[in-house]
């Protein structure tokens, strides 16, 4: 482990996990330091100000990935990059969302671990993350325990993580069914989203599965848009005679994706447009799946 001072900070750079944990139990009042890419923006423009960082870049165990029981454990070190470049089979709409992270440098270098922790509202892995109900494993010194995304997010950059945790990994189904994610921005690359939706299909178990983002104060599922969707399919068998979607379906689906969003008029959009734009991503998102789950099936 490394320890060293700068004027009124120290810096924590532990190189394996055991050392990671011993050292967040010690300092629980240490900014946790992933990628970087969020953190270390805050504290250059002077917005954040704590008294030590734990740098957790040198941790080899958390970047470590792998398919278990059907589960794909992913570790919070795990960079984007490394999502689409190896998890994107396994993990198609988490990829996705990791391809609009950014640019190359960020991508390299931000983490999914980073990115939870931060828990904005606004983050591009959640979406993706709720739509597979994934869990969250989370670790102190003395305990681990893994907590459903979706109860993960408290309020805006809040989480239930408690001052002596860490998180550990990401646990994730593997698809067994399309998947997908897009967002809308003022431009094309490098952008913090308006707003943001993932779709994904699970025709295993008959469920459909969604994700919010930038459209409330945390990350949200459409409850009663999936509800209304899984019993449509399971209604007139779609998932074994694979029909085409009438527009009325799409479009009830798509309304019901925007009337769960619960956003706010700030600098990047205002209320309303969170709504509109919801249901378009909605509606394009379930008839690119639904065409893909189709074709699989020729």
């Amino acid at each position: 482990m490394v320890l060293w001072h700068h004027g009124a900070v120290t810096f924590i750079q532990p190189t394996s996990w055991a050392e990671a944990l011993a050292e967040r139990s010690a300092h629980p009042e240490a900014v946790v330091v992933a990628g970087g890419t969020d953190v270390m923006v805050e504290a250059n423009f002077g917005r954040l100000h704590p008294p030590a960082f734990l740098d957790l870049s040198g941790v080899e165990e958390l970047r470590a990935f792998g398919r278990e029981n059907g589960q794909v454990r992913v570790g919070s070190g795990v960079t984007y990059q490394t999502i689409i470049a190896d998890l994107a089979a396994d993990l198609p709409g988490l990829a996705t969302a990791a391809r609009t992270v950014g640019s190359p440098p960020i991508r390299n270098r931000g983490t999914i671990g980073g990115n939870l922790g931060s828990a904005s509202p606004a983050g591009d892995c959640h979406p993706p993350l709720l739509a597979c109900r994934a869990e969250v494993e989370l670790a102190s010194l003395h305990a681990s325990r893994t907590v459903p995304v979706a109860e993960f997010f408290t309020g805006p950059k809040r989480s239930v993580l408690r001052p002596d945790e860490l998180i550990a990994a990401v646990w994730v189904p593997a698809a067994s069914g399309p998947q997908t994610y897009s967002k809308v921005g003022s431009r094309n690359a490098m952008v913090i989203a308006i707003c943001s939706f993932s779709l994904a299909l699970h025709p295993e178990t008959g469920r459909v599965g969604t994700g919010i983002g930038s459209a409330g104060p945390v990350p949200l599922r459409a409850r009663f848009a999936e509800e209304f969707l899984e019993g449509h399919l399971g209604e007139i068998g779609a998932w074994e005679a694979r029909p085409a979607l009438s527009d009325a379906v799409i479009g009830h689906f798509a309304r019901l994706v925007a009337e769960a969003a619960r956003p706010i008029d700030d600098v990047r959009g205002s209320a309303a447009y969170r709504r509109h734009a919801l249901g378009v991503l909605a509606r394009r998102a379930l008839s690119w799946c639904w065409e893909e789950y189709r074709g699989n099936g020729v």
